[in-house]
């Protein structure tokens, strides 16, 4: 998924200042990055996720995932889904103005 200006015009944040957009997307990428990382974690051992950890290569991190955490992708789209839902309940704060 990419946090980028198109996502921001997705979820009707284009008013936002232009002085927060960057900070405001490196927020969201963190914060789902962390979400899906914690929901992901559960249900595996200490030494899957160790195993996990010493992954450096994205495509062999995406195939250990496919192996052991068959559902990851579902937990991915879920994630991203709630926090689009998150910020669209909160769009007014976040742009200052009622939208």
């Amino acid at each position: 998924m990419q946090f980028d200006e198109k996502f921001l015009q997705e979820m009707g944040l284009s008013a936002m200042p232009e002085s927060e957009k960057q900070a405001f997307l490196a927020y969201v990428q963190e914060e789902v990055e962390i979400r899906i990382g914690q929901r992901i974690s559960k249900g595996l051992t200490e030494a899957q996720l160790a195993e996990f950890d010493s992954i450096a290569d994205p495509l062999d991190a995406a195939k250990w995932l496919e192996k052991n955490r068959p559902d990851y992708r579902e937990i991915v789209t879920r994630t991203i889904s709630e926090m689009k839902e998150e910020i669209r309940a909160n769009r007014a704060k976040l742009v200052g103005a009622n939208v």
